[in-house]
């Protein structure tokens, strides 16, 4: 397996261009924050990554995660990186000043959650539950909640889960069963089953914070008749110290097929009468507070696809590097084989990994600036305008990335060959990651059907047609300020952008006409397409920004995009408009 690097360069090209950074802090959005404080935290992130995190990565694979006397034990060497990585202050990166943490925006705490998923995504994933569980507790907690779990939330001393998910309750939560019981001194009583809790227990922090979805005894039926708890694993005193064993234990863990560092649990409460809970936000609110959670970290999960891909090029570009077999045409029959880097089709395998990635990271970065816009702007009305475009471009950011760190992986395996299945390269490692990443947090055909039943629509349809004339923009700056090296690149970005405004307006249509079956049939290729066109357009933004020594593979990276990867749109189009209609025959086909 070979050595991660952080890709300082491609990550602050992407997000000074691609995402607007230089921009944001232009107009002072930032404040006093500086370029150059942004590069010194990514360099230190980058370091401790490529050190401490990335070597244990293959350790988490091969040991996982053990049930072992009704506790969790983690893989070696997880525990002290964990307390080095809180202890250096990663973990209050974007946390409010006042509880501890250091209030950077969340363009800096998302390339930070590039490296870290890159480096392993079974760590990573951890903290970025803690990071949802402070979010709620700042937008829903009492004061109280909030002095006694927040310092020690955000400091990483202790970690937060989100529990959601139950057997018969998954994408859909209306059937959700977990009881909630008033006891009569304002705290209330959890019993039920949660599945699927990701770092439901463990040993690297002496307590665990569960943000629990339940239902009141007599809460009114369906998804209007959620609440959501905090429950501690330890309750803790009012002078903040940890008092007795809440009611709540882990059942068994998952046997999964990737992330085997990250501890997967069945959680059970309330075996002994019910574990204490306490009210978050109002009763019978709690999707929405959980929906505070589920935003963000649905824009980190995006960033782990962005990370796996990642790291699987980085092994696969090195392999093709050393492996040599075959002659170049036109060679002699007595030179000697040739590193495999120079064949033309595993050439065209790693630009497509390369191409992949950079899109993905770009919208995602996108959507981060866009998500502090939202909350730092001075204006009101820009604020509202950044909300919208941060809601559009989430379930995006999210699907494509995770998609794309599946795609990614699949096609590092092939440039390895048969060696690629071996799993001792540690390439299949990266692909079995990466597909849970496609289905938590809201599955990716969750993630198109919001965005094409909620999302294209905001405000009219508004927040949409503003990111297609911002796409048109990049198209005449190519035909106006490109050199020919970007070969078709401007013809493709403007009939992409085309494809994309027709789509739409076809799914407005449906949805309009209450025809939701085609809207919801086309909904997959839609996102597809979406970001295919909007990926073209950062590349292309970044590489007409490019340094001169940077401009020459920018340029190259955008054509090859632009011309083996951005010709889908039109196919793409196609289907969106065809609606239901393909499933026409799925009864005949499927049965009931």
């Amino acid at each position: 397996m070979t050595i991660y690097r952080a890709p300082l360069a491609d990550i602050t090209a992407a997000m000074r261009h691609a995402a607007g950074l230089d921009a944001a802090l232009a107009e002072g959005l930032y404040g006093d924050l500086t370029a150059e404080d942004i590069a010194a935290v990514l360099a230190e992130a980058g370091k401790f990554a490529e050190e401490v995190i990335a070597p244990l990565n293959r350790v988490g694979d091969l040991q996982g995660a053990r049930l072992v006397d009704g506790g969790v034990v983690t893989a070696p060497g997880w525990k002290e990186a964990y307390t080095a990585w809180a202890a250096a202050g990663w973990n209050g990166l974007p946390a409010p000043e006042g509880w501890g943490g250091q209030g950077l925006p969340m363009i800096v705490q998302a390339a930070c959650l590039e490296i870290w998923n890159a480096a392993s995504m079974a760590f990573a994933i951890g903290p970025v539950l803690t990071a949802a569980a402070v979010e709620a507790l700042v937008a829903h907690g009492t004061d109280e909640l909030r002095r006694l779990y927040l310092p020690k939330l955000v400091s990483g001393e202790w970690m937060g889960t989100m529990n959601m998910t139950e057997p018969q309750a998954g994408s859909d939560l209306s059937t959700l069963a977990t009881r909630a019981e008033r006891a009569g001194d304002g705290t209330y009583r959890i019993s039920g089953q949660k599945i699927f809790i990701t770092y439901g227990e463990h040993d690297l922090t002496e307590n665990i914070v569960h943000m629990v979805l339940a239902r009141l005894t007599d809460a009114p039926p369906g998804t209007r008749g959620i609440s959501l708890f905090l429950v501690p694993k330890f309750l803790v005193n009012a002078d903040g110290s940890l008092g007795a064993r809440n009611d709540l234990h882990c059942h068994s863990l998952e046997h999964k097929l990737g992330i085997h560092g990250s501890p997967t649990c069945t959680m059970i409460f309330g075996d002994a009468g019910g574990a204490t809970g306490y009210l978050v936000g109002e009763e019978n609110r709690g999707l929405a507070c959980m929906f505070t959670m589920m935003n963000h970290a649905r824009l980190a999960v995006g960033l782990q696809g962005v990370g796996a891909a990642e790291r699987a090029y980085q092994q696969a570009l090195a392999y093709a590097r050393e492996r040599r077999q075959g002659r170049l045409p036109h060679s002699s029959s007595d030179s000697p084989p040739t590193a495999i880097i120079r064949h033309a089709d595993i050439r065209r395998m790693l630009m497509t990994m390369k191409a992949l990635t950079e899109a993905a990271r770009s919208i995602c970065y996108l959507t981060a600036i866009e998500i502090d816009r939202a909350r730092l702007a001075s204006d009101s009305d820009i604020r509202r305008r950044a909300n919208e475009a941060a809601s559009l471009l989430t379930p995006v950011a999210k699907a494509f990335a995770t998609d794309v760190g599946f795609e990614v992986a699949s096609l590092g395996i092939q440039v390895h060959g048969g060696l690629g299945f071996i799993e001792e390269t540690g390439a299949a490692q990266h692909l079995r990651d990466a597909r849970i990443a496609m289905i938590y947090e809201g599955t990716n055909g969750i993630q198109a059907i919001d965005l094409v039943t909620r999302k294209i629509g905001l405000s009219g349809g508004t927040a949409m047609r503003a990111r297609i004339a911002a796409i048109r923009r990049t198209a005449v700056r190519l035909l106006t300020e490109g050199s020919p090296a970007f070969g078709n690149a401007a013809a493709r970005l403007r009939s992409g952008a085309e494809s994309l405004d027709r789509a739409t307006s076809a799914v407005l249509t449906s949805l309009a006409n209450d025809r939701l079956d085609d809207a919801l049939a086309v909904a997959t290729p839609y996102l597809r397409l979406f970001a295919i066109v909007q990926g073209l357009a950062a590349l292309a933004d970044t590489a007409l920004a490019a340094e001169p020594e940077e401009a020459i593979a920018r340029v190259a990276l955008t054509r090859f995009f632009a011309e083996a990867i951005a010709v889908e749109a039109a196919g793409l189009e196609a289907t969106v408009m065809a609606g239901a209609g393909g499933l026409a025959g799925a009864e005949a086909v499927l049965g009931n």
